[in-house]
């Protein structure tokens, strides 16, 4: 069957997480996120240590722990440390405790590059299916909230005056968030998450007018991201993650030269916050 490629599933893999951080992602640039996706995403691996130590489903243990981060930050960032202080505590020491207590788990062979540069080379059936079911949940949640989490990202005072809650809303991104997380850590390791999540939303940027042409864009993106680094790696023989990275920056840096040559129009790039 053709599930019995290892380069179907790898593409496959790709494809679905790159489809659940276009969205995502969008929000993570508009919200001026990027440093809080970092500390939720090096806190997954104090959640593969959990999952080792419990024998217990490493989706379980990543999910968990990369929401209680980012539940954490979001409690403590109004309680007298400035956001970016609290974020770089939490991103470095989150990823350094996580890095001991998986070299206290005996008994199991650990490829640790694997946890923070991914390998999804080595996706499998049920990893798939973890994947697709995270990613297709990600997006029924945002899509449910799409109205009430632009409203939010525009302007919290607007949110109250129409009965939303910006909080409730800031709940459903960091649930997306965890998740996305979660069925990344295969394909793109711990350390590179982010970058999937901002780089393509970025590079969509410049040829966007609304905000949903630029989920639409950064999808797109992402998925030639992770089908274009896929072949470019097995080609090249080079880390695939990392790979999968480089070639969403050359698209990034692409679009950014013909933004400016398109001029001002296009450099208004649709999102609530600019």
């Amino acid at each position: 069957m053709m599930l019995d490629d290892f380069l179907v599933r790898a593409a496959l893999g790709g494809t679905g997480v790159a489809l659940a951080a276009a969205p995502l992602g969008c929000f993570v640039v508009w919200r001026r996120m990027a440093y809080f996706g970092d500390a939720t995403a090096h806190a997954a691996i104090l959640g593969v240590a959990l999952s080792l130590v419990l024998s217990t489903s490493l989706f379980a243990g990543v999910l968990t722990v990369s929401l209680l981060m980012a539940m954490t930050v979001s409690v403590l960032s109004g309680r007298g440390y400035a956001m970016d202080t609290l974020l770089g505590v939490t991103a470095h020491s989150a990823l350094a405790f996580g890095l001991v207590a998986v070299s206290f788990v005996s008994g199991v062979r650990i490829d640790l590059m694997g946890y923070l540069v991914g390998d999804i080379l080595a996706v499998s059936r049920a990893d798939l299916a973890i994947i697709w079911g995270g990613a297709l949940l990600v997006l029924a949640l945002l899509g449910l909230r799409w109205s009430a989490l632009l409203t939010a990202t525009l302007s919290p005072d607007l949110a109250h005056a129409g009965g939303i809650d910006p909080k409730r809303e800031q709940l459903v991104l960091t649930l997306c968030l965890a998740m996305v997380v979660a069925v990344a850590i295969k394909v793109v390791g711990v350390l590179l998450i982010a970058a999937l999540l901002i780089i393509p939303a970025a590079a969509a940027r410049p040829f966007s007018h609304t905000p949903e042409r630029m989920v639409l864009v950064a999808a797109a993106i992402g998925v030639l991201s992770a089908n274009g680094g896929l072949a470019a790696a097995y080609r090249l023989d080079t880390p695939t993650g990392p790979t999968i990275v480089c070639l969403a920056t050359l698209l990034f840096l692409a679009a950014s030269l013909v933004g400016r040559r398109l001029g001002p129009t296009a450099s208004r790039a649709t999102g609530p916050r600019q």
